[in-house]
């Protein structure tokens, strides 16, 4: 990378920086019990609207993994999330009216709370309806894995984001609140990815699974990303770029390794296509709050109204993390 490229990204993550600290004032506590938080604790950081279904199981599940406290931003819902998340000992919470879109979709908060309270702590950052899985995690739990990292001198740790989906129509089983959603979207596509490196930032570019196959199949391109970053050893200097595809400083992506060898990464189990899925995709397709002048969710309006089924003779039924790491979509590198 040459001396100007690493000009130009440092002043951009100063201006992301500034961003994020203008951005604070969007941001109205509900309950801030940040004073709970002890040197060494996992936080976990999301952005939610309408996700009171989700929450329960979501919580449960990273509370089990290992994570201490919980800081949410929520995005003016009305179902009854925002009451459920006062309610919880373990969750400090933010409201705003402000327009997601204009946060660069929820980053400039998340930002501004990480620099905050996150500095010094090994942070996670998931939406609702993603959930970790890591090497050795039905025996070892998150704070194995971050302790291991930071004997390893690892700041940043990869999780290739997996689309999970029914067997049959999208809308055929309903969810409820509390269920394990693998429960009912347990099947995965074991190939159709592709990579490329994206030589600005220095990660790796994504794309491709059931996403890809159903929704743009004439416009693969834009199809949406599936690499993320979303476990790292935060400083006050950091920044997201880009949701959790990439991170400033530069160095914090190069979490794959160049030389044949393999570093450990996780995926993270993405499961947006329940039966609840029709009417959050109309409802953010109306608000048009989203990347690309919504183009992931017209997308998704103009195939939804058949309830397609994405199933296809290459999916497959997720079992663990073993059985990802044997298809090549997760590794546990050289943690033994």
């Amino acid at each position: 990378m040459g001396v100007w490229t690493a000009y130009r990204l440092r002043l951009r993550r100063k201006r992301f920086l500034i961003r994020a600290f203008r951005k604070r004032r969007e941001l109205r506590p509900v309950v801030n019990r940040t004073n709970q938080i002890k040197r060494g604790d996992i936080l976990l950081f999301s952005t939610q609207r309408n996700e009171a279904i989700r929450l329960p199981y979501f919580l449960d599940y990273y509370r089990k993994m290992g994570v201490n406290h919980f800081l949410i931003v929520d995005n003016d819902s009305d179902d009854g999330s925002v009451s459920y998340l006062s309610d919880q000992s373990d969750v400090s919470l933010w409201h705003t009216r402000a327009s997601y879109k204009r946060s660069r979709f929820g980053v400039d908060w998340l930002n501004h709370l990480q620099r905050k309270y996150g500095h010094g702590h090994w942070t996670l950052v998931v939406d609702p309806d993603e959930f970790l899985v890591y090497p050795f995690c039905d025996t070892r739990p998150l704070r194995a894995l971050t302790d291991w990292l930071d004997a390893s001198s690892i700041k940043s740790f990869s999780s290739m984001l997996l689309d999970m989906y029914p067997k049959g129509r999208i809308d055929q089983q309903p969810y409820r609140a509390g269920q394990n959603p693998m429960e009912i979207a347990s099947w995965f596509d074991s190939g159709n990815y592709a990579l490329e490196r994206n030589w600005k930032f220095g990660n790796l570019w994504i794309q491709g699974g059931p996403r890809q196959r159903v929704f743009f199949p004439d416009a693969p391109e834009k199809a949406p990303a599936l690499n993320k970053i979303p476990l790292v050893k935060w400083d006050k200097k950091y920044v997201y770029a880009s949701s959790t595809h990439h991170l400033l400083p530069r160095g914090l992506n190069a979490v794959y390794d160049e030389w044949g060898g393999e570093k450990a990464s996780g995926v993270l189990l993405h499961t947006k296509f329940l039966d609840t899925f029709n009417t959050k995709a109309q409802e953010e397709l109306e608000r048009k709050q989203h990347y690309a002048a919504s183009v992931e969710y017209k997308a998704y309006a103009a195939t939804l109204d058949e309830n397609p089924d994405l199933w296809c003779k290459w999916s497959e039924k997720y079992i663990n993390w073993r059985q990802l790491e044997i298809l090549g979509l997760l590794s546990k590198g050289n943690w033994a």
